[in-house]
């Protein structure tokens, strides 16, 4: 097995690239360990809608990152706090096999005191509360199982950022399992940095100090920003591939009660009816139409509205209360 020094990387785009590249374009027949740390970020399983697992309101206020990966699963919260490996092997014999890629993670835990263990398919319990989620993703002859490590994340950003506002919505999207959760540090009886952790896990997988790497060359870096530019960087793998959904939200506002019913496609509006009591010299159908076919994002609508009067249609309407009315 080798080692792969992702040099401190904590953009999370770069780091799902790191990982895709080692998988598509690193034909080595050793086995490949990775371990990356993210910004805060919601990290969306393949098949998830992006805007079915976030508070997009908490989100965009506190510059989380949103990136869609290769593999399924649900929705999962990263941070600084938060410890990420990811095995990349050939074949894909091991598919489906979560025990192999977690042991040795638990073992190091257990040498560490803490009592972790797998439990069900793929999650690592630790005194009945969850702190790591593992997932899969197959290509082309080769596999990595990546999963998460709790040490010191925040806990209450994290249940803020993927527990989305009470809104009604119909998806097709796999929802995610919202467990309890605990953090490693919470269980250690000595005092740990994350960095002290991955270093012990380096150790404990290796069985020696001695750790054989795969270094990344200038010419890995430049396939690797590509991956990141062409995939995780852009909005139509991040949002725009989320299943088709419907939204129906409605409030009471100054003009009046506004019931908004949205149809999304590909993270694209594909039709839009405004119902309510309001009252405004224009059909509200023309402004139906122009909001037809954006993307189904806070920022481009609200660049669009900057050409609108609502008044046409609504009276003397607030526009970011319009906006929160959509999302």
């Amino acid at each position: 097995m080798l080692f792969v020094d992702n040099q401190e990387t904590t953009d999370p785009r770069l780091n799902l690239a790191i990982e895709e590249h080692l998988l598509r374009n690193v034909q080595v027949a050793e086995p490949l360990l990775l371990f990356y740390i993210n910004a805060p970020s919601v990290i969306i399983g393949r098949n998830q809608n992006s805007i079915e697992e976030i508070d997009p309101d908490f989100v965009r206020q506190n510059q989380i990152y949103v990136v869609r990966r290769l593999s399924g699963g649900g929705a999962v919260y990263h941070d600084l706090g938060n410890l990420n490996f990811s095995f990349i092997t050939q074949g894909r014999q091991d598919l489906h096999n979560f025990d192999k890629f977690t042991q040795p993670v638990v073992t190091v835990l257990q040498s560490l005191g803490v009592n972790a263990a797998l439990q069900g398919k793929s999650d690592i319990f630790v005194e009945g509360k969850k702190i790591s989620g593992n997932a899969q993703y197959a290509s082309q002859g080769r596999m990595f199982s990546h999963g998460t490590i709790l040490f010191d994340t925040n806990l209450e950003n994290m249940l803020r950022a993927i527990n989305p506002r009470q809104m009604k919505i119909e998806s097709k999207s796999v929802q995610s399992v919202r467990s309890f959760v605990t953090n490693i540090r919470e269980h250690l009886s000595e005092e740990m940095r994350i960095d002290q952790l991955r270093q012990a896990l380096l150790a404990g997988i290796f069985g020696q100090d001695d750790i054989p790497a795969y270094p990344l060359t200038d010419s890995d870096w430049e396939q690797i920003r590509e991956i990141a530019t062409q995939r995780y960087m852009t909005w139509d793998w991040n949002y725009g591939r989320s299943p088709s959904f419907n939204i129906q939200k409605s409030e009471k506002l100054s003009v009046g009660k506004l019931d908004a019913r949205i149809e999304v496609e590909k993270g694209l509006i594909q039709a839009i009816k405004i119902y309510g009591d309001f009252s405004g010299p224009q059909d509200v159908a023309k402004l139906e139409k122009q909001l037809t076919g954006l993307r189904y994002d806070r920022d481009e609508i609200a660049k669009a509205l900057t050409a609108i009067d609502l008044a046409l249609y609504f009276g003397a309407i607030d526009k970011k209360a319009f906006l929160d009315l959509l999302f």
